[in-house]
């Protein structure tokens, strides 16, 4: 198989976009805080602006065309990035002192042209060959580019706000949820759910997606919304924080050893909740839906004496539907727009008055979509924030490693990490497909992932 113009023109323009997206954030970083580290379990932020383009010309062009090295050093070490289970560890992670940042960037810029010129031009379509069949490293490169995003704005969401630079944002229509919907529980009647994509179906599925396969799920209760602010501040203010019984051994060891009082997101001052925002702080919004780590998001529920749910049960809950079909997202099979739910579309970064144009990355009142709800009636499924499931990670049955980047999700098939569904305000549209599935550690509370409650 060959590619066309037209799938050469759509990638290339899909590469471009990442390109500009990731320059756009590392503008927001001010020059000297690019050593910084923002988050003790990862590498400092000067890693990522390397990272990016090594693993587009590393996956792309060594791996999948066989070209020679384009700076055997610098090829190995922005290879890979880091997820260490304590901060020991990340701490012996990468070299002590990083290159400077102008040899990056020279470094960055020829891969960058290299990988574009393959793109266009490069046989990257060979049935022959695993790791480029059916352009299997090229949606690799365009995916994981698009997935870092995410990373990079919550690890600068934790840099303080003196070491960043506001962009110009872009307008976001206010929102407002019916007050109503913040604690209906909707009932979903036992049936089955599909888990996992179908390659007849999609473009391009990571190797944790396949293969696809229905389950059975019984009957179970959901919320109709997420858990929001001024939920959670209710067990924060009873003293949840200080009650073993409502954690688990290992969450309450995290939570003691750390000092964790309340979420990573929040603070407090001047007698006052504060959300503590990408580029300022602002009162705690009570509508919004709690970002937490799943060690803070189990012990509430058991405080609420429910659960989480199963990524099975999301997955009922999200896309099946009364008539026995599922449909491709929450709302229906057509694509995803403003009105859906709140996450980064299409839009391509550009420059005004000087200064990049970004989204806020806010979430909006939970319930704020209500074009976007599923069959049943649950809200923001898909959008406004990740949702914890009390599933482990694993493969599933039949699990084959991708060719392209065969520790992607094997490396972390380890018990030590909890399934995500769903999106956040900071998720590229390439993820919200039906299939799409996120983990992270219990104990880590930095990305934009809230939860909400079954029984």
């Amino acid at each position: 198989m060959s590619m066309t113009d037209r799938d050469r023109y759509a990638a290339l323009e899909w590469f471009h976009r990442n390109r500009a997206r990731s320059r756009a954030l590392f503008a927001t970083v001010a020059p000297e805080a690019f050593l910084a580290r923002p988050i003790a379990l990862r590498h400092p932020v000067a890693f990522y602006e390397g990272h990016l383009p090594a693993f587009n010309y590393n996956t792309l062009l060594r791996r999948g065309l066989g070209r020679p090295p384009l700076d055997a050093d610098l090829d190995v070490l922005f290879e890979r990035g880091i997820d260490p289970l304590d901060e020991g560890t990340a701490a012996a992670c990468g070299p002590a002192a990083w290159p400077e940042r102008a040899r990056v960037q020279a470094y960055v810029d020829a891969a960058d042209r290299a990988v574009a010129d393959a793109i266009s031009h490069g046989d990257i379509d060979r049935d022959e060959d695993p790791v480029l069949r059916g352009g299997l490293a090229l949606f690799s490169i365009l995916e994981h580019e698009a997935m870092h995003h995410e990373t990079l704005l919550y690890m600068l969401h934790q840099l303080p706000y003196a070491q960043k630079r506001a962009p110009v944002s872009m307008p976001e229509t206010a929102v407002a949820a019916p007050a109503a919907l913040a604690t209906a529980r909707v009932g979903v009647p036992a049936g089955s759910a599909t888990l996992g994509a179908d390659p007849a179906r999609v473009p391009f599925a990571w190797d944790n997606e396949l293969p696809s396969h229905r389950v059975s799920v019984p009957a179970f209760e959901i919320d109709a919304c997420n858990v929001t602010n001024e939920d959670y501040l209710a067990f924060v203010e009873s003293g949840g924080y200080a009650l073993p019984e409502f954690w688990d051994a290992e969450g309450w060891t995290w939570r003691t050893r750390h000092g964790v009082q309340y979420p990573a997101f929040w603070s407090r001052h001047d007698g006052a909740w504060w959300w503590r925002g990408l580029f300022a702080e602002r009162p705690l919004p009570p509508s919004s839906p709690v970002y937490v780590s799943h060690a803070e998001a189990s012990a509430y529920a058991r405080w609420r004496g429910r659960r989480l749910p199963t990524e099975a049960e999301f997955q009922r809950a999200a896309f099946a539907t009364s008539e026995a079909r599922e449909r491709l997202h929450p709302w229906g099979d057509e694509p995803p727009d403003a009105t859906r739910g709140r996450f980064w579309g299409d839009l391509d970064i550009c420059d005004r008055a000087g200064g990049v144009v970004l989204p806020s990355f806010e979430p909006a009142p939970v319930g704020a979509f209500p074009a976007g709800a599923s069959a049943w009636g649950v809200h923001d499924l898909v959008g406004n924030g990740w949702e914890w499931t009390s599933t482990v990670f694993a493969g599933f049955h039949g699990f084959i490693p991708s060719a392209a980047y065969p520790g992607y999700s094997a490396d972390f098939f380890d018990g030590r990490h909890f399934v995500m569904k769903g999106a956040s305000p900071a998720t590229e549209t390439p993820f919200l497909r039906r299939s799409w599935r996120n983990w992270f550690q219990p104990h880590y509370p930095y990305p934009y992932v809230g939860f909400r409650l079954a029984a």
